[in-house]
């Protein structure tokens, strides 16, 4: 493949991979923006592979590691529960960074690269903020699936005088990165390069393991930014122009999306990253004084099913525990019974409900609920009011009232579902332990509130039982 081709179809792949962005940024558009990355993927692969850059006698090689790579990401497709998805998107990310330290390292020991002056120094910079960004994004991208996997617990780890220490560290890693520009020689060079991947290595566990349960979405979609801007710095080291492009495609809309989340939680970015927020979960509610916070209303399946077949408004807000349970399809099989008898049924979705971004509105999707009564909360909050039953399905911090009511309280001014105010709210758990940010939550002990314990799937399945009898 001449150069002007691969440079055309460079160019294709980019276009695609916009469209595909914006695609994926609408419900209705998204698996024909699904369908466009993929493509521009393809043609992108494919221009590399059979471009003027890879000799013959590389095609084996590269061919080889595809299908095995390939064999990989295949299995992991078929395999993987959506539960799982937010891990596997947080291991995919490792990834990225993993691939942006290791072009970084062989760049630089490539001795057939010869290049002086200022064409030498820019490179080297290359190569030190990529490999800086990878082993960042590797680190960080690994303690963030064991968090999300519950590997490694929710708790932020906070070490004292853990500022300077991360300031001690960027301060260590300028330093040696004018040390590594100056050598002279590479076995000059390299011990600086270690150092700083070492270092680069321990901010990022350093990093994510001070950041909470409650912000871990913000976390996948900000380390979703990093893989961008480790993948362009990749593409300068390489001279690639496809890899930069994308790169700062991903990046710079992992950024923006880091900043929704962010707003979404009344969160400052920079707080976000100095951690601080959340505990581990688990632990069951309980006041200052260790005493129960309060008296629940238990309900049945059976009467759950009979506020639902009685109601003219309903709203669904579903959570992580949906996701766990696998009950989206039986809570679509509910939805469309209630809207076969004239309910109104919506669903209300909170920006960071689940485990990352867009989780709730991914398993309302597999399970062929309409896209048009999937609602985001800015769109549904105001309607509760005139709602007569609220079923909250296994969420708890993004519907917990103590963040408008309580100053202070470490969720205190996050944006909220307010579930509450329906005329009757349900909310389903399996016990009365704290959400993933372990706050307690004063829903539950309202008077209008009611609690319908158990495991989500076999109590819908009772629920959808009774609405049919």
């Amino acid at each position: 493949m001449s150069s002007s081709l691969a440079t055309v179809s460079y160019i294709g792949a980019t276009i695609l991979f916009i469209l595909s962005l914006g695609g994926l940024s609408n419900p209705e558009t998204s698996r024909r923006g699904n369908l466009y990355g993929i493509i521009g993927m393809t043609i992108a692969v494919l221009a590399t592979v059979f471009g003027p850059r890879v000799t013959a006698a590389g095609i084996p090689w590269i061919v080889g590691a595809m299908v095995v790579g390939g064999s990989i990401g295949l299995y992991a497709a078929r395999t993987v529960q959506m539960t799982q998805m937010p891990e596997l998107v947080a291991l995919m990310h490792s990834l990225v960074g993993l691939a942006a330290c290791l072009v970084g390292f062989a760049s630089y020991v490539d001795t057939s690269i010869v290049l002086t002056g200022a064409e030498k120094t820019i490179h080297e910079i290359e190569i030190y903020v990529g490999i800086l960004i990878g082993a960042v994004t590797f680190s960080g991208s690994v303690i963030a699936f064991g968090k999300l996997s519950g590997k490694i617990g929710g708790k932020p780890l906070l070490l004292p005088a853990r500022h300077w220490i991360n300031l001690l560290g960027l301060l260590v890693v300028i330093w040696y990165g004018r040390e590594f520009v100056q050598a002279h020689d590479m076995a000059s060079g390299i011990v600086p390069l270690i150092v700083m991947t070492v270092i680069s290595l321990l901010f990022g566990i350093h990093m994510v393991m001070a950041i909470g349960g409650a912000d871990m979405p913000v976390v996948v979609s900000m380390l979703n930014s990093y893989s961008g801007w480790a993948a362009a710095a990749t593409g300068f080291m390489l001279s690639n122009d496809l890899l930069i492009v994308t790169g700062a495609l991903v990046g710079s809309s992992g950024a923006i999306l880091s900043y929704i989340m962010c707003r979404a939680m009344n969160r400052n970015f920079i707080s976000v990253i100095a951690g601080g927020f959340g505990t581990g979960g688990g632990a069951p509610a309980a006041k200052a004084d260790g005493q129960p916070a309060g008296e629940v209303t238990p309900i049945s399946a059976v009467e759950t099913a009979e506020l639902l077949r009685e109601a003219k408004n309903v709203i669904i807000v579903p959570g992580y525990g949906m996701a766990v349970a696998q009950a989206q399809h039986t809570v679509f099989e509910i939805t469309r019974h209630l809207r076969e008898k004239g309910v109104n049924v919506r669903f209300g979705i909170h920006p960071v409900a689940g485990r990352m971004p867009g989780h709730m509105n991914v398993l309302l999707a597999e399970a062929k609920v309409p896209y048009d009564i999937v609602l985001e909360m800015d769109e549904i909050n105001e309607d509760f009011p005139d709602t007569d039953v609220s079923m909250v399905i296994g969420a708890n911090d993004i519907v917990n009232p103590a963040a408008q009511d309580d100053p202070t309280s470490p969720i205190a001014g996050m944006p909220v579902l307010e579930v509450w105010k329906a005329k009757t709210s349900i909310v389903m758990k399996r016990s009365m332990a704290s959400g993933y940010a372990g706050v307690d939550n004063p829903l539950f002990y309202k008077e209008n509130n009611r609690m319908l314990f158990g495991d989500a799937k076999k109590m819908l399945d009772e629920v959808l039982s009774a609405l049919k009898s």
